[in-house]
């Protein structure tokens, strides 16, 4: 028995010993940027610490015998500006690779010092920007390494009270955003995607695969397009090229393995594949639909020589999703789902290239790409089966890509330009009865297959002035596509911006961007026909939709790693897709499931967003410990029919979010998040047309009262997210566990009253006839949202 227990005390000894072993790997290599020639001599330290090394001759540098955790490097170098990098993960089982990019310093700077600020700045955007690092997204409260759910910490991005992931920037539509994988546009970053739209109730992106992620609300680089809310860029890591290492990952809804190694001296690629187990637990607790998804990623690069290099990307999801047809005694908000919900199947994915080759001056890069999305739905009234479908819906959209880029630096002007050509397809076979708004049924049952060329050409000219302490820049953009003569000539979409950023002291800035954006109508609103074969918003004289923002504000930093920004912002929208059928701007629409845009429009809506935001973040080094604290005062307001400014479906007033993390001794790391979100307006139902039995049968449901738009408010919304994270990192493998606690204090938010028929004692609606119109009895359904959700969390890396 002693010795039992000897062994026992030995084991547990060698194990303290081995998790608090400090034996991490950093290796990489410092460049130049525009010409990737190696920088020798180059002086780099572990920032927030004295650990340093020094580039050889290739700029190549090891750091050995670390602590593991979050780190980022700082380097120095003779005739180059200070360069802080991107934040990345160091363990004991594997070497972390990192390279540096460093951009040479202008003459006039030679003998000043600049500090730099490990809050990312780019000369295009010196406002709007904000950047997230790989811990911030691996350990949000209330996230589950999900990218959507993150940036909701930002200011001017709203969330919503239900489980989807609608991407809303400063007052604008979850339609009117675009996202990119290391320069490669895909479609949507979301499962059981709206199409038409951007959100979905689950990320697509694994993080295992992110380096960083930057988010732009405005002052858009001009080689990027088809956006007038938001860019979403995100930055992969490359593949580990030391030793090929495994990650496997429980998740809060998901299972997932992720490998990373070499393939060849000079190829290296990171793979991965998920799989949800949500439906499982959905059907446990009751749940009247049953989501099932599953992803794939992979990225792969070559390094053909010192002055070229390859890189595939991919990117691609399978979803399914069912009715939960078993539950015993359903209530009626079960009843009502189970009834008024479609099943909805989808696919997507997105695959491309990334050549990329070094001259003297600068690099240039060509992406290629195609990525598809095919959406299908179908339903049934009541979803019984044995009556005809009253919706059957087959969608493709299809995009071939090529985009050529020039970055280069010369005299000291950052220039940025380039070209690009895309083809499209877009089929929709759609089969959907409908109630217009005139009291007349319809039926739509047409098939699409709309094929369409675009181009676009942009360029940017950025340059330092007064010892960098006036930045100015000017880019402009065009874009074009043949799908009718209204969108055919690029000079109508000649989309210009300007940026100028005053560093008044090395603390204080002031920063300026104005610029007008555009962004094509959704395919579903391109390719709608009627049943007279028409492209009826081709006729309609249909157009890009324009964006004018100015965005004014000053940043302060009250220490290296501490920022403070506060930010004023005014949007102006025009040429909006209008509905003729329901008489409101399509902004309002996008936050459900299904398809947005499927309707005959003209291009006569206009809008505008404005506001105030208020930033505040500290990545303390010394205290290990990381705060966001954004508050937004925000307006969004769309015309109505009668040219009235009627508050939008984001008219949400009021945003606070605050998120802290911090880290404690023995790998063990502690966080909250509480956001509070105002409540949003929607449109009450028109109790009368509703009731109509033809009406009801038709659509499946009630009508909504669009001359009453949005004139109802929900209550705020408020949630409190907590975080624990421990980790163990061993020799050869790493262990990681996460408790995450979502609406720890089980805050119920009211969300928009459904509508329902009341039944008698057999089960069956009640029906009255006036005036010889058979109607229904309905009542409203008061609906709540919000529950407590606490998940726990699996990683294994070796």
């Amino acid at each position: 028995m002693q010795r039992r227990i000897l062994i026992t005390i030995s084991f547990v000894i060698a194990l303290i010993f081995q998790v608090n072993a400090q034996s991490g790997t950093i290796k990489g290599k410092v460049y130049d940027k525009n010409t990737n020639e190696p920088i020798p001599f180059t002086n780099i330290v572990i920032y927030g610490t004295n650990i340093g090394s020094t580039s050889d001759l290739e700029g190549n540098f090891t750091f050995t015998g670390l602590k593991p955790g979050f780190k980022r490097l700082e380097a120095t170098a003779v005739g180059y500006g200070k360069t802080i990098t991107e934040e990345f993960q160091v363990t004991n089982a594997k070497t972390a690779n990192i390279n540096i990019a460093m951009e040479q310093k202008s003459q006039e700077l030679e003998e000043v010092t600049i500090e730099v600020s490990p809050f990312k700045e780019r000369e295009e955007s010196p406002v709007s920007l904000r950047t997230l690092t790989v811990s911030e997204i691996e350990k949000n409260p209330g996230a589950n390494r999900d990218i959507s759910r993150v940036i909701q910490a930002f200011p001017g991005v709203a969330s919503s009270v239900s489980f989807r992931n609608d991407v809303i920037v400063r007052g604008g539509g979850p339609a009117e955003n675009s996202f990119y994988l290391d320069g490669i546009e895909i479609p949507n970053i979301n499962h059981f995607a709206t199409q038409g739209a951007s959100g979905g109730p689950i990320g697509i992106i694994n993080v295992d695969f992110i380096r960083e992620v930057d988010l732009y609300s405005g002052a858009f680089p001009a080689n990027r397009g088809g956006a007038v809310s938001s860019i979403l860029e995100i930055q992969q890591i490359n593949g580990n090229q030391e030793a090929f290492s495994a990650r496997a990952t429980l998740g809060a809804s998901d299972l997932a393995l992720t490998l990373n190694g070499p393939l060849s001296e000079n190829t290296s690629i990171i793979l991965s594949a998920r799989r949800s187990y949500l439906q499982f637990l959905f059907d446990i607790i009751g749940l009247p639909f049953l989501p099932v998804y599953n992803d794939f990623q992979f990225k792969t690069k070559t390094k053909i020589d010192k002055k070229n290099e390859l890189s595939f990307v991919g990117l691609g999801a399978i979803d399914k999703f069912s009715l939960n047809t078993g539950i015993e005694n359903p209530d009626e908000e079960q009843q009502y789902i189970l009834r008024e919900t479609p099943v909805n199947e989808q696919w997507n994915y997105t695959i491309g290239s990334i050549y990329r080759h070094y001259g003297e001056k600068g690099y240039t890069s060509v992406y290629l790409s195609r990525n598809m999305l095919n959406n299908s739905a179908y339903k049934y009234p009541e979803n019984d089966e044995s009556q005809s479908k009253n919706l059957d819906l087959v969608s493709q959209e299809i995009e071939n890509k090529l985009r050529v880029e020039q970055n280069e630096t010369r005299n000291g002007y950052k220039l940025i330009y380039g070209a690009g050509i895309e083809y499209a397809k877009f089929n929709n076979d759609l089969f959907q009865k409908i109630f217009l708004p005139s009291g007349m049924k319809d039926t739509l049952d047409y098939y699409t297959e709309l094929k369409m060329f675009k181009w676009e050409a942009f360029a940017q000219v950025s340059k330092k002035f007064f010892k960098e302490k006036l930045t100015l820049s000017f880019g402009t953009r065009m874009d074009a596509t043949d799908y009718s003569s209204s969108t055919s000539n690029m000079l109508d979409q000649f989309s210009p911006r300007f940026s100028a950023s005053y560093d008044y002291t090395s603390e204080l800035s002031f920063n300026f961007n104005i610029g007008r954006y555009y962004q094509l109508p959704a395919y579903t609103t391109l390719g709608y026909r009627n049943n007279e074969d028409k492209l009826v918003n081709k006729d309609n004289n249909i157009k890009y939709i324009a964006a004018d923002h100015i965005v004014g504000g000053i940043a302060w930093y009250p220490q290296s790693d501490a920022k403070i920004t506060l930010e004023g912002f005014y949007k102006k929208y025009s040429d909006y897709p209008f509905s003729l059928d329901d008489s409101i701007s399509l902004a309002n629409r996008g936050a459900d499931f299904g398809i947005v845009g499927n309707d005959p429009v003209k291009s006569i809506s206009e809008g505008r967003a404005y506001g105030l935001e208020l930033l505040a973040r500290d990545r303390s080094t010394i205290l290990d410990l990381n705060a966001i604290l954004s508050y937004t005062l925000v307006r969004s307001e769309f015309k109505d029919k009668n040219g009235e400014y009627k508050p939008s479906s984001w008219d949400n007033i009021h945003l606070l979010n605050l998120t802290l993390r911090k880290e404690f001794k023995n790998n063990w790391d502690v966080g909250l998040k509480f956001r509070f979100v105002g409540g949003s307006p929607y449109t009450p139902w028109d109790i009368q047309r509703s009731r109509i039995k033809q009406a009801w049968d038709v659509r499946g449901g009630g009508v909504l009262n669009y001359n009453r738009l949005n004139e109802e408010r929900l209550n705020g919304f408020q949630q409190l997210d907590i975080r624990v994270d421990k980790a163990w990192f061993f020799d050869t493998w790493s262990l990681m566990l996460y408790l995450d606690i979502q609406n720890a204090y089980n805050y119920k938010a009211k969300t928009e009253p459904n509508l329902i028929r009341e039944k008698d004692e057999n089960g069956d609606p009640i029906i009255i006839e006036e005036n010889g119109v058979k109607k229904y009895k309905l009542k409203k359904l008061k609906t709540t949202a919000g529950t407590v959700l606490p998940t726990i969390g699996i990683m294994i890396e070796i």
